[in-house]
Protein backbone atom coordinates (compact mmCIF):
# COMPACT_ATOMS: atom_id res chain seq x y z
CA UNK A 1 0.00 0.00 0.00
CA UNK A 2 1.43 3.35 -1.04
CA UNK A 3 0.92 6.32 1.22
CA UNK A 4 -1.25 9.08 -0.20
CA UNK A 5 0.88 12.19 -0.76
CA UNK A 6 -0.36 15.27 1.03
CA UNK A 7 -1.66 17.86 -1.43
CA UNK A 8 -0.19 21.28 -0.63
CA UNK A 9 -3.03 23.72 0.03
CA UNK A 10 -2.77 27.49 -0.31
CA UNK A 11 -5.21 30.29 0.44
CA UNK A 12 -6.52 32.57 -2.28
CA UNK A 13 -5.84 36.19 -1.22
CA UNK A 14 -9.09 37.35 -2.83
CA UNK A 15 -11.64 34.77 -1.66
CA UNK A 16 -9.84 33.45 1.47
CA UNK A 17 -10.62 29.89 0.34
CA UNK A 18 -8.13 27.04 0.54
CA UNK A 19 -7.24 25.28 -2.73
CA UNK A 20 -4.62 22.80 -3.92
CA UNK A 21 -1.55 24.74 -5.05
CA UNK A 22 -2.12 23.63 -8.68
CA UNK A 23 -5.55 25.29 -8.74
CA UNK A 24 -4.06 28.70 -8.00
CA UNK A 25 -1.85 31.21 -9.76
CA UNK A 26 1.15 32.58 -7.88
CA UNK A 27 2.17 36.24 -8.01
CA UNK A 28 5.70 36.96 -6.81
CA UNK A 29 7.47 40.00 -5.39
CA UNK A 30 11.25 39.75 -5.48
CA UNK A 31 13.69 41.36 -3.05
CA UNK A 32 14.28 43.99 -5.75
CA UNK A 33 10.58 44.83 -5.66
CA UNK A 34 9.71 43.34 -9.05
CA UNK A 35 6.19 41.95 -9.37
CA UNK A 36 5.37 39.19 -11.83
CA UNK A 37 3.06 36.25 -12.44
CA UNK A 38 4.80 32.93 -11.71
CA UNK A 39 2.98 30.12 -13.57
CA UNK A 40 5.59 27.56 -12.39
CA UNK A 41 5.15 28.47 -8.72
CA UNK A 42 8.87 27.97 -8.16
CA UNK A 43 10.46 31.41 -8.46
CA UNK A 44 12.16 33.05 -5.49
CA UNK A 45 10.40 35.81 -3.62
CA UNK A 46 7.31 36.43 -1.56
CA UNK A 47 4.32 34.75 -3.14
CA UNK A 48 0.62 35.42 -3.09
CA UNK A 49 -1.88 32.96 -4.51
CA UNK A 50 -5.09 33.73 -6.37
CA UNK A 51 -7.84 31.45 -7.70
CA UNK A 52 -7.98 30.77 -11.41
CA UNK A 53 -11.26 32.66 -11.75
CA UNK A 54 -12.07 36.03 -13.27
CA UNK A 55 -14.27 36.81 -10.24
CA UNK A 56 -11.34 36.29 -7.85
CA UNK A 57 -9.13 38.57 -9.94
CA UNK A 58 -11.78 41.31 -10.07
CA UNK A 59 -12.25 40.97 -6.31
CA UNK A 60 -8.49 41.18 -5.66
CA UNK A 61 -8.30 44.22 -7.92
CA UNK A 62 -11.20 45.94 -6.12
CA UNK A 63 -10.12 45.14 -2.54
CA UNK A 64 -6.37 45.53 -3.23
CA UNK A 65 -5.84 42.09 -1.65
CA UNK A 66 -2.61 41.51 -3.60
CA UNK A 67 -1.30 44.98 -2.73
CA UNK A 68 -1.84 44.27 0.97
CA UNK A 69 -0.40 40.77 0.84
CA UNK A 70 2.74 41.74 -1.07
CA UNK A 71 2.98 45.14 0.65
CA UNK A 72 3.33 47.07 -2.60
CA UNK A 73 1.32 48.66 -5.41
CA UNK A 74 0.37 46.01 -7.95
CA UNK A 75 0.63 47.31 -11.54
CA UNK A 76 -2.47 47.04 -13.75
CA UNK A 77 -0.47 44.87 -16.19
CA UNK A 78 -0.34 42.08 -13.60
CA UNK A 79 -4.14 41.95 -13.41
CA UNK A 80 -4.32 41.99 -17.22
CA UNK A 81 -1.80 39.14 -17.41
CA UNK A 82 -3.81 37.12 -14.86
CA UNK A 83 -7.02 37.64 -16.82
CA UNK A 84 -5.29 36.51 -20.02
CA UNK A 85 -3.91 33.40 -18.29
CA UNK A 86 -7.40 32.40 -17.16
CA UNK A 87 -9.19 33.22 -20.39
CA UNK A 88 -6.52 31.25 -22.21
Amino acid sequence: MSKQRKVPLRKCVATQEMFPKQALIRIVKTKEGQIFVDPTGKKNGRGAYISKSIDAIHKAEKTHALDKHLETQIPQEIYEELKQLIEG
